[in-house]
């Protein structure tokens, strides 16, 4: 036996050392090996360095106005990146007491994180020990998501995967970096991606002053944005703030008594507001902004040969809206129509049968109305779209549904038929505004319409209506220009007759017969919107040459070249009319309205600059007596109540437009410094008030363009001149009728 034993002694040790070297084969080795592996891409994707040094994510386009506001943001992921500096040091403390207090201390995975999880979790079985998971790992995480459905060995895998990326994180980039790359990329709920865009959806602030309780709040919802959500779920929110709170107290972020006083506070959410294409401002103009952008970058390409995408590429587009004009605008619009013109029109149909249709429409063709506007619905496409039958889409909009409709007074949840909410926002008017500089061709304010969440169709830029005797001063201008005429010339204010086409006669009627048979001033005729002038200026002239100036003048919508034009019967849209009226006070020169200045990539370089086609349509003569004349339809004509009623004593030109049976109310003014159109009108032709003196432009648009100026000319920031229009030099023709009258008369006593 003791023979033997020796002999086995070598054995054992051999056994010993194989186990040893077996050992750290398992321990060291072959997890060396799989990370080398790993990183090489042996199992699947790695991001290159070049991917880390830029990260990809779906980066959100901002606009801004021309004083440097945020308008909205087109995007997937509403995401906006921000740098360490502008974040304030409350969330940095709250993130780190929260998830990773050893951030500073480790190199991307926290060993002595992991053996405490793994101690906690299998050896003594507590649920709340936590993932061990660094700042770094959720952020490699974050920026290379898991494969959805993945096997538990594939997410073994994934797992060192993110190992390897947060190392290589940690090398290539600060800790400050890091945790600012983190804030950027993680999930708030409420469409909010990025501390960026949650500071300004929860709180309505810039991250950078984020206090220790909103810190808190953000921090406390990466947990679980829905379930923590304090708009969802209040007191989760409260519970799961007071958790992060706690947490920064523990490792002395705060002290005991600020979190005593901290954790008290209610969540206040006065400015949660989430950043969505149908709120927020200049909702309309974003969206008109948002089709042209896309056409826009078709053409536009990266470096990289690639063309540019909106939604993903954090491009700023820089606008010339002012955001307090656009405020005033909109204010001006909901102030008007939701107090006073729209209660007037719910009263003025009250009653009556197929309200508010005109009554002069039969049973079937307001029921023909009606089908057009349900095949037009987003419900009916959707429908037809799936296969459904006909009779059933029937059935399903003569149903009663839970359903959100429009009021001024806020948003009515109700129950309804699709087809009875048809009927019911019939019952709305709708307007469009727009105002630009004339020198600039900047568009400074855009209201598309009432709602754009109920009623998306834009009335600036897309609706094309008839236009009334908003059109005359296009037919005036021939006179200027031609220079028979002066604003004091008189001519007869009696019938005139056009030798029709087809051998028929046409006369045009005054709406009144206010010095009929007299002979009467040009601006006198213009200022009360006298139709006998306008057609004695259009026999005189032609229909054609009223068009040609109107196309010098930037208006590109079709016109036919017949006689009626001369009273308003082209449909044109609020920005050819407003860009065209600019050109009087630009002394002749049109320039084309724009909405962008330029246009930088995420990095701050310079796509593309922008600036406005102009053209010279009429001499400068001939510009400033068209001014004189509109000037006159303020001071006594059919927008005198922008005197008296409104109190606006600052020389304006302008002039209102009513047309056949007051479908339609336009006002368009003029200052020195701003150029401003408003229409009015039904969502259907035949939705009007029955009475001229609720129907025409001066009660349906002026007031609204009254209201938002007046609010722009309180506003000292500004900066908007009250001052008069600039005359030329060495103008040889009188402006005033009275001087000019006496001037005549004498000459004819001499």
């Amino acid at each position: 036996m003791s023979k033997n034993t020796p002999s086995k002694s070598p054995s054992k040790a051999k056994k010993y050392i194989k186990i040893f070297w077996l050992s750290c084969l398992i321990t060291f080795i072959i997890p060396i090996l799989l990370f080398i592996l790993i990183s090489l891409g042996a199992f699947g994707f790695m991001p290159s360095f070049e991917e880390l040094e830029n990260p990809k994510s779906n980066l959100a386009s901002q606009i801004y106005s021309a004083d440097g506001e945020l308008l909205g943001t087109y995007y997937i992921e509403n995401r906006s990146n921000v740098n360490f500096k502008d974040i304030s040091p409350n969330v940095i403390n709250a993130l780190i007491a929260t998830e990773d207090i050893r951030f500073e201390d480790h190199s991307g995975i926290d060993f002595r994180g992991l053996g405490r999880v793994f101690v906690k979790n299998f050896i003594f079985r507590k649920k709340s020990a936590g993932g061990g998971s660094t700042i770094t790992q959720q952020l490699a995480k974050n920026l290379f998501p898991r494969k959805p459905k993945a096997s538990k060995i594939e997410l073994v895998i994934t797992k060192f995967k993110e190992w390897v990326t947060a190392i290589k994180l940690e090398r290539n980039y600060s800790k400050q970096e890091i945790a600012a790359m983190y804030l950027n990329v993680v999930d708030f709920g409420s469409h909010a991606f990025g501390i960026k865009s949650a500071a300004a959806t929860f709180f309505g602030k810039d991250p950078s002053v984020l206090t220790i309780e909103e810190a808190a709040v953000l921090i406390g919802l990466l947990k679980a944005p829905t379930w923590f959500s304090p708009v969802r779920n209040y007191d989760r929110s409260i519970a799961r703030r007071n958790v992060v709170l706690g947490q920064m107290q523990k490792y002395n972020f705060i002290t005991e008594t600020e979190l005593d006083s901290i954790s008290e506070l209610p969540i206040n959410l006065s400015k949660y507001q989430v950043k969505d294409h149908h709120s927020g401002l200049a909702t309309y103009f974003r969206e008109y902004l948002r089709k042209q952008l896309i056409e826009w970058s078709k053409t536009a390409l990266k470096p990289d040969g690639t063309p540019y995408n909106i939604y993903k590429d954090g491009l700023k587009i820089y606008t010339t809206i002012d955001s307090r004009m656009q405020k005033y605008a909109e204010e001006a619009v909901s102030e008007y129509m939701g107090n006073e013109l729209q209660p007037q029109f719910f009263n003025h149909w009250k009653g009556y049968k197929n309200a508010p249709f005109d009554r002069m429409l039969s049973d079937e063709d307001v029921q023909r109305l009606i089908r057009l506007s349900v095949k037009r619905s987003d419900r009916y496409i959707s429908l037809k779209a799936q296969g459904v039958s006909e009779d059933s889409i029937n059935v399903i909009f003569n149903t009663p549904i839970p359903m959100t409709v429009f009021s001024w007074k806020g948003d009515l949840d109700t129950i309804m038929s699709p087809l009875d909410s048809i009927w019911y926002h019939k019952h709305f008017l709708h307007t469009g505004l727009m105002a630009m500089e004339p020198k600039t061709g900047f568009v400074k304010a855009y209201v598309g319409g009432i709602n754009y969440r109920f009623f998306q169709f834009d009335h600036v830029k897309i609706s094309k209506r008839q236009v009334g005797s908003t059109f005359k001063p296009f037919v005036y201008t021939l006179a200027m220009q031609e220079g028979e005429f002066s604003p004091c010339s008189k001519v007869p204010n009696v019938p005139v007759t056009f030798e029709m086409f087809d051998g028929s006669r046409w006369t045009p009627k005054n709406s009144n017969d206010a010095r009929e048979g007299e002979m009467v001033t040009l601006k006198w005729a213009l200022a009360n919107s006298v139709n006998y002038i306008s057609a004695y200026l259009m026999k005189r002239y032609s229909p054609q040459a009223v068009v040609q100036i109107a196309r010098k003048m930037g208006v590109t919508s079709p016109i036919d070249e017949v006689y009626s034009i001369c009273l308003g019967t082209p449909d044109l849209t609020v920005y050819e009319m407003v860009g065209a009226y600019s050109t009087f006070v630009n002394k002749g020169v049109y320039v084309e309205p724009i909405f962008i200045t330029k246009i930088e990539d995420k990095n701050g370089n310079i796509i593309q600059n922008f600036l406005p086609k102009t053209q010279e349509a009429m001499n400068e003569e001939t510009a400033y007596l068209m001014i004189e004349l509109m000037k006159g339809v303020v001071e006594s004509g059919t927008s005198v109540r922008l005197r008296y009623r409104y109190g606006l004593t600052n020389p304006i030109a302008g002039k209102t437009g009513t047309t056949q049976n007051n479908s339609d109310g336009w006002f368009i003014g003029l200052t020195p410094d701003l150029a401003a159109g408003v229409w009015t009108g039904g969502e259907d032709r035949s939705i009007r008030f029955r009475s001229i003196n609720f129907g025409q432009g001066a009660h349906m648009a002026l007031p609204i363009w009254a209201l938002f100026m007046k609010k722009v000319y309180a506003d000292r920031t500004i900066n908007i001149s009250q001052g008069d229009f600039e005359k030329p030099e060495n103008l040889s023709i009188e402006t005033d009728c009275n001087t000019y009258e006496q001037q005549h008369h004498n000459e004819i006593f001499l």
